[in-house]
């Protein structure tokens, strides 16, 4: 791979904030219990980090969904890859997702989620690209809000390359 990768955010800082989120979501959050869904599979890094910093019992399940296939830029097809193990009825969830932006897929699997009942729902993102928003949604908790950058690391990929990356990074001459 011949790409130039920028450091946005530092390792650092990314811990720092991994943290704080930790303990806001702990203080937040009603309950003994709280239902992590980790949206595969560029969130699972984010969320493995997020667990260990949330103070009561957590318990993990997986999920994909996809409207990227092999490129940079959203299909606008969403499409469940894989779906959850365990039933969502009257569980307090939360959904964590490594990234934002047009919310096609974060609306879609939003909507699938409310249908099986939660006893709440909330989102919970590392990072947030707003100005790519196409579909709005409502997000509980953001690590970092980001310029419309393609970025890797921590997770994110650019064509399954780049996701061990311990911080967040801008892939130079991708469009």
């Amino acid at each position: 791979m011949s790409e130039n990768i920028r450091v946005m955010i530092p390792e650092d800082e990314v811990d720092a904030r991994i943290n704080e989120l930790g303990r806001i979501i702990t203080e937040e959050t009603k309950g003994d219990e709280l239902h992590l869904i980790c949206v595969l599979k560029g969130g699972a890094f984010f969320m493995c980090e997020l667990a260990k910093r949330i103070n009561k019992k957590v318990t993990l399940d997986f999920m994909s969904v996809s409207s990227y296939g092999a490129g940079t830029s959203s299909s606008g097809v969403v499409k469940i890859v894989k779906d959850l193990d365990e039933p969502l009825e009257g569980k307090d969830v939360l959904i964590v997702e490594d990234i934002i932006d047009s919310g096609r897929s974060l609306a879609y699997l939003v909507e699938i989620l409310k249908s099986r009942n939660p006893g709440r729902l909330r989102i919970c993102t590392l990072l947030d690209k707003p100005d790519r928003r196409v579909i709005p949604v409502n997000v509980d908790y953001v690590g970092f809000k980001i310029p419309d950058e393609f970025v890797v690391g921590y997770g994110l990929d650019y064509a399954q390359w780049y996701r061990n990356l311990p911080y967040i990074g801008v892939v130079e001459g991708v469009e």
